[in-house]
């Protein structure tokens, strides 16, 4: 079957209908197994009436994904290959889920555990890329008018740095009702109008991941119903990673993904700060949206302000790849 635009709406369509189909029957059987959602007691205070909520929501979302993927796979190896990378991310979040929800372990799968499993999933990514691909190490740098750098040998440091900190920004991003989920559609749609200029394979992949994310939204939007837990975070920051990778255009989720470049940031200067000062915080809290949470804004407020950032850093994006 010739990939085309119509294949992308379908795939929209599908994984969006299954979604919608999946949550109702999926959420009732995660409150009944108590797979409720921990808040932190140093978190803001709002967030304390979130308690309880189901978690792990992103088994839904990765499940509409393949769905919706699956009719558009045939002979498509780069789809074949985001959707394995998908659930390779999706798994190790659903083992963290699990750990800290069943297990009631707090701290969920242990760094080293999380690396190994990070390190498999990006090596087998990897071994596509330069065995079976035809990708190369060549990367865009946005604004130049169409110039590709070659970073020969240190293409596999950059890759595993791409897949690693993209899945990590998701993962922060996704603390407010709605807010990694919508702001994935945003970068997903960037995506999917990019590879269907490109004609490339991922194009009905990513629509699956769009339409899936549509259905999702209806449920995890303020106020949620379920949220995605690392299940669905890990499994959208490695989706994000690997479309971008064989779209040859990684620098571009620095554009469009800037409000998980802005997580990760806030994150990594708290840090720093607070260990430079003896501590002593740049912010209130991080990540950024806790911040601005903590300077009294409302929860549906911070997730509008990170919607339109994203919009507006998509249109850049757009500019940037002219």
């Amino acid at each position: 079957m010739p990939l085309t635009i119509e294949c992308a709406i379908y795939a929209v369509l599908i994984g969006f209908a299954v979604c919608v189909l999946l949550c109702p029957i999926f959420i009732p059987y995660l409150t009944k197994l108590k797979f409720g959602q921990t808040v932190r007691d140093d978190g803001p205070q709002s967030h304390l009436k979130k308690a309880g909520t189901p978690t792990m929501g992103g088994i839904v979302i990765v499940l509409s994904f393949l769905v919706g993927a699956a009719f558009f796979l045939s002979g498509n190896f780069d789809g074949v290959v985001v959707a394995l990378v998908t659930l390779g991310y999706g798994i190790i979040g659903f083992l963290d889920d699990y750990i800290k929800v069943v297990k009631k372990r707090s701290m969920g799968l242990r760094a080293w555990q999380k690396l190994l499993g990070q390190i498999i999933v990006t090596g087998f990514f990897a071994y596509y890329i330069y065995m079976v691909s035809d990708v190369g190490t060549s990367i865009y740098i946005p604004f130049t008018n169409g110039y590709y750098l070659d970073l020969g040998l240190l293409y596999p440091f950059f890759l595993f740095f791409v897949m690693v900190s993209t899945v990590n920004g998701v993962n922060l991003t996704d603390g407010l009702d709605g807010l990694a989920s919508g702001v994935t559609v945003l970068v997903a749609t960037f995506f999917l109008l990019l590879a269907f200029g490109m004609g490339s394979g991922t194009m009905p992949v990513i629509g699956a991941a769009v339409g899936s994310l549509l259905g999702f939204l209806l449920f995890n939007s303020y106020p949620a119903r379920v949220f995605m837990g690392d299940t669905g975070s890990l499994a959208l920051g490695g989706f994000i990673a690997a479309v971008a990778v064989l779209l040859r255009m990684p620098l571009m989720i620095v554009i469009v993904g800037i409000v998980y470049v802005l997580e990760d940031l806030s994150v990594v200067l708290q840090v720093g700060y607070f260990k430079l000062t003896k501590g002593k915080r740049l912010f209130k809290m991080a990540p950024l949206h806790h911040h601005f949470e903590q300077c009294g804004w409302s929860e549906t407020k911070v997730v509008t302000l990170f919607y339109v950032t994203t919009a507006i850093a998509c249109l850049l994006g757009y500019l940037a790849v002219r």
